[in-house]
This record gives structure tokens, C-alpha cells and sequence, in this order.
């Protein structure tokens, strides 16, 4: 029951840690000044999001592997 619970804890935490991450670093436009110098045709941002990679997610996404082992470890033993 014990690595039902823990595995639970590290899902719900990688989460909540892959989903601060783009939240923390800031503007999602990539820091584009509030008057374009030139206007654009579509509200799509120039540049992708910042805080979207792997690079950044990776704790998260291997809590979430983690806890999910252990789950699945709960659930045979």
C-alpha cells in the first residue's frame, strides 16, 4: 500500500512540477515587446514557447515514469 501511496505522491508532483515549469519562466511569447515593430497577419508567436522542452520537463516526466513504476509495482505485490 505504501508504493501505491509514494507513486501516487510522484505522479501528482511531476505534474505539478512539469506544469510550473512554463508558468515560472514567464511570458509564453517568447518576450516580444507589448507594440510589435511590425503587425502580424495571425496571433501565432513568432518563436516557440519558452519552458515547453524536454530540457526543462525532464524531473517531471521521469517522476511521473517513477511514480508509475511504483504504482504498477503496488498493484503485483
Amino acid at each position: 500500500m505504501t508504493l501505491v501511496w509514494l507513486g501516487a505522491l510522484l505522479i501528482v508532483g511531476g505534474v505539478l512540477f512539469t506544469a510550473a515549469q512554463p508558468i515560472l519562466r514567464g511570458r509564453f511569447s517568447g518576450g516580444r515587446p507589448l507594440r510589435p515593430v511590425r503587425p502580424s497577419v495571425t496571433l501565432e508567436p513568432e518563436r516557440p514557447a519558452r519552458g515547453l522542452g524536454l530540457s526543462a520537463n525532464w524531473p517531471g516526466l521521469a517522476m511521473i515514469a517513477l511514480g508509475t513504476v511504483l504504482l504498477l509495482a503496488g498493484a503485483v505485490f
